[in-house]
């Protein structure tokens, strides 16, 4: 036990490697925070567009049930959901942020490429939710002169809310899991600094194991807060 605990410390403490997973940590916790402000936005617009009643071209019989901003937020969820988040990572760092946006922090393009990716998950667990309620409220706001927005507003997102909640925190747990992938493009996030950590010392096991028993620590914490808050809205009831 005693010569496992030194070997523990040869991987960790000497030459404060221990530092690489704090510096991993951090990159990851700050690229899942930025990334899940973006989807959170994005897959608010994208789900209220595929949610809207916008037909302009009712005068036109052909194009009259044609709702642009619909079939638009369809396809960017059928897209961004149908392709791999990787190669999406790779196109925003090796295609998109060329040129003068060379110098774009890595930590920034994973943000983005993440968010955008989350919100397409977002946006259809948010249509999900809403359209999960009994049309018959919206049917009752309008009927009391409330418009769309106030409509959804008053009525139905403060409802939809709850039922939303659950399959949102199973995405963030996911988005924070999936930026370990960060490494393709030079970021040093958690598990790209349990590889720094192999390669000096050899083993390959324990910063791994290490690495693991973050995330899950992480995503634990995660996933109770979201517990209680999910309980402190059924108590309000």
């Amino acid at each position: 036990m005693l010569e496992y605990l030194e070997l523990l410390k040869e991987i960790f403490i000497v030459d404060s490697r221990y530092k690489y997973i704090l510096e991993g940590l951090i990159f990851s916790i700050s690229t899942t925070a930025l990334a899940a402000i973006i989807g959170i936005v994005l897959g608010v617009v994208v789900a209220l567009m595929q949610l809207t009643n916008f037909y302009p071209f009712r005068n036109i019989q052909a194009l009259a049930n044609f709702n642009p901003l619909s079939k638009i937020a369809y396809a960017y969820v059928y897209i961004i959901r149908g392709t791999p988040a990787v190669v999406q990572l790779m196109i925003w760092a090796n295609i998109i942020f060329i040129g003068a946006l060379r110098d774009m922090p890595i930590l920034l393009i994973a943000a983005i490429a993440f968010g955008i990716n989350s919100s397409a998950y977002v946006a259809e667990i948010i249509r999900a939710g809403i359209q999960s309620l009994d049309k018959g409220q919206m049917e009752a706001a309008r009927a009391l002169g409330m418009g769309y927005a106030m409509s959804m507003k008053e009525i139905i997102i403060p409802q939809a809310i709850k039922r939303i909640l659950p399959p949102l925190v199973s995405e963030f747990i996911a988005l924070l899991k999936e930026t370990s992938i960060v490494g393709f493009i030079g970021g040093v996030d958690l598990l790209r600094s349990a590889s720094i950590i192999t390669s000096q010392t050899y083993r390959a096991i324990e910063p791994l194991l290490a690495v693991g028993i973050i995330y899950l620590i992480l995503t634990s914490l995660f996933a109770m807060l979201m517990r209680k808050v999910e309980k402190r809205l059924q108590e309000s009831d």
